[in-house]
C-alpha cells in the first residue's frame, strides 16, 4: 500500500481520499517523496539537533499543498540539493515554513545557491522588477501578481541568508526596508500609468514612510506606516482636480499593497499617521501638511516625524518634505511641557499593550524598546534646535551615540542602552521567527538591561517610569 494512503496527520482531513484523487503520476511522485522527507528530517535532526517529527510535519504540509501540481513534485525529485536546503530553512523557523507553504512558487528560488545567497543590490532589484513588470503595463492583475512574486522571492532570499547567519539584525532590516522602497516605487509608477494612460508624466506625489519603514527597521511581517503628500502648480490648468486625482492614486496604491490575489499579498499598511488621523484626508497637499504640523499636530505626531522619511515619488517634493520635517523637529520647545507630553503618551501606549504574563515583553514593557525609542525622540525634539545633526534619520542606536557625543547623555549609559536596544531587536526577531505574535521572553537575562533603560528614563524625565 502506498505510504500516503496510510498517513494520518493530526487535525487533517482524510488524506487517503485526497491522495486517491491525484492523477497516477502525481501519486507515484508523492510515494517517492514521502520517504525522502522522512530521511531529510532525520538527517537534519541528527546534524542540527532539531525535532525530526516537527520538521517532517512542516515538510509534509508543503507536500500536501503542492500535491495537485505535479510539476512541483517533479521539481523536488529532480533536484536532489533542493530537499536538504528546504529542510534547513523550514527547521530553523516556523515562520519560514509557513511562508514557503503559503508561496510554494518560491521553491524555484531554492535551486541556485549562488542566487539565493548573493548580496542584495538595490539597482539589481529595480532592474529585475522592471523585467517582471515589462509587457504587463495594461493588465492590473498581472502587474499586482508580478509585484508579489518579486517581493516574496527577495524576502525568501533574505530569509535564507538570515537563517544561514549571513546577516545581522540591523543589516536585515536595512535590506527589508530597501525592498519595501523598491516595491513602493514600482507600485506607484504602475498605478499612475494605469490611472492616466500612456506617458502621463511624473506625478507630483510622494510616499512618506513612518515607523519601522521610516526608521529602516522593518521585520519580515512588519506593516508599512504610510503618509501620502502631493503638490500642485497653481498655473496648472488641472490644479483644481489635483486633490481628487491624487486621492484616487493614493487609494489605488494602498489597494495594490494590501489586496490578496492568487499570488498572495504585499504588505499590511497603517495610514493613521496622516494629518488628523483616520478622520483626515487620505492624501494631503504639502501646504496643508505644513499648516497641520505647525498649528495642529500633537507632540506624539512630532515624535513620529523623527522616524519619517521620503520613500518614493517626486524627488523635489520629497526634498521639500524633508526640509519641513527638519524645520518641525528644530522648533523651540519647553522642556517640562515636552516631558509631560512624552510621558503621557508613553502611559497611553502601555495601557494599550497590557502584558498579563510573567514574561518580559521586549517591546512594550518597562525598560523595553518603546522606552528607548521615546527617550531618543525626546532628545531629538528637545535638542535638535541647537544640534541639527539630531534630525538625521540614522536610527535609535546611532542617535544614542550622537547624544553621548554631544554631551546630552552620559556615554556609558548611552552605550548600555544602545546595546540593550540591539539585543532587544535580536530577541524580537528570534521570537517572531517561531511564529509567536509578541516577543515575550524570560525576564531574568534582561534585568540589567532594563535597569539601564530605566536609568536613562530617570535621567531624561526626572521621575521613574510612568506606571498607571
Amino acid at each position: 500500500m502506498p505510504i500516503a494512503i496510510g498517513w494520518q496527520r493530526p487535525g487533517s482531513a482524510t488524506p487517503g481520499m485526497r491522495y486517491a484523487q491525484l492523477p497516477a503520476l502525481s501519486q507515484q511522485r508523492f510515494d517517492v517523496l514521502v520517504p525522502r522527507l522522512m530521511l531529510a528530517s532525520i538527517d537534519h535532526a541528527v546534524s542540527g539537533g532539531t525535532d525530526a517529527q516537527a520538521l517532517f510535519m512542516r515538510l509534509f504540509a508543503l507536500l500536501e499543498t503542492v500535491s495537485r501540481r505535479s510539476a512541483y513534485l517533479a521539481l523536488v525529485i529532480e533536484h536532489p540539493p533542493l530537499l536538504p536546503r528546504l529542510a534547513q530553512l523550514m527547521a530553523a523557523s516556523a515562520w519560514a515554513a509557513d511562508y514557503v507553504i503559503r508561496h510554494p512558487i518560491l521553491l524555484d528560488e531554492l535551486l541556485d545557491a549562488r542566487t539565493l545567497y548573493s548580496e542584495p543590490d538595490i539597482a539589481s532589484w529595480r532592474e529585475e522588477l522592471a523585467r517582471r513588470l515589462e509587457g504587463h503595463e495594461e493588465d492590473a492583475e498581472q502587474l499586482m501578481d508580478a509585484l508579489r512574486h518579486f517581493q516574496h522571492a527577495q524576502t525568501l532570499r533574505l530569509l535564507a541568508q538570515d537563517l544561514g547567519g549571513r546577516l545581522t539584525v540591523e543589516r536585515l532590516a536595512d535590506h527589508l526596508s530597501a525592498l519595501a522602497d523598491v516595491v513602493l516605487e514600482a507600485t506607484l509608477g504602475a498605478c499612475w500609468r494605469l490611472q492616466c494612460g500612456e506617458d502621463p508624466g511624473a506625478p507630483r506625489f510622494a510616499i512618506i514612510g513612518y515607523g519601522k519603514l521610516g526608521g529602516k527597521e522593518l521585520g519580515y511581517a512588519s506593516d508599512l506606516d504610510l503618509v501620502f503628500v502631493y503638490d500642485v502648480d497653481a498655473q496648472d490648468p488641472d490644479a483644481d482636480s489635483a486633490p481628487e486625482r491624487y486621492a484616487r492614486l493614493a487609494q489605488r496604491v494602498n489597494t495594490w499593497l494590501t489586496s490578496t490575489t492568487a499570488a498572495g499579498r504585499l504588505y499590511d499598511t497603517d495610514l493613521r499617521l496622516r494629518p488628523d488621523g483616520v478622520a483626515g484626508h487620505l492624501v494631503s497637499s504639502l501646504t496643508a501638511f505644513r499648516v497641520y504640523q505647525q498649528a495642529h499636530a500633537w507632540t506624539w505626531e512630532h515624535q513620529a516625524l523623527s522616524r519619517a522619511r521620503f520613500v518614493a515619488g517626486d524627488v523635489a517634493l520629497g526634498a521639500a518634505f524633508e526640509e519641513e520635517r527638519e524645520r518641525v523637529l528644530r522648533l523651540a520647545r519647553d522642556r517640562d511641557a515636552l516631558a509631560r507630553d512624552v510621558v503621557d503618551m508613553r502611559r497611553r501606549v502601555a495601557a494599550g499593550h497590557p502584558n498579563p504574563t510573567p514574561h518580559f515583553d521586549v517591546k512594550h514593557d518597562e525598560g523595553g524598546m518603546v522606552d528607548i525609542e521615546f527617550s531618543v525622540q525626546f532628545l531629538v525634539l528637545l535638542h535638535a534646535r541647537e544640534h541639527p545633526r539630531l534630525t538625521g534619520n540614522i536610527g535609535n542606536i546611532a542617535l544614542l551615540g550622537l547624544a553621548a557625543e554631544l554631551g546630552l547623555v552620559p556615554r556609558e549609559l548611552a552605550t548600555a542602552c544602545a546595546d540593550a536596544y540591539r539585543d532587544y531587536r535580536r530577541e524580537q526577531h528570534r521570537v517572531r521567527l517561531t511564529g509567536a505574535p509578541q516577543a515575550r521572553v524570560d525576564p531574568a537575562p534582561h534585568r540589567e538591561q532594563r535597569m539601564q533603560v530605566n536609568t536613562l528614563w530617570l535621567h531624561l524625565f526626572g521621575a521613574p517610569w510612568p506606571r498607571r
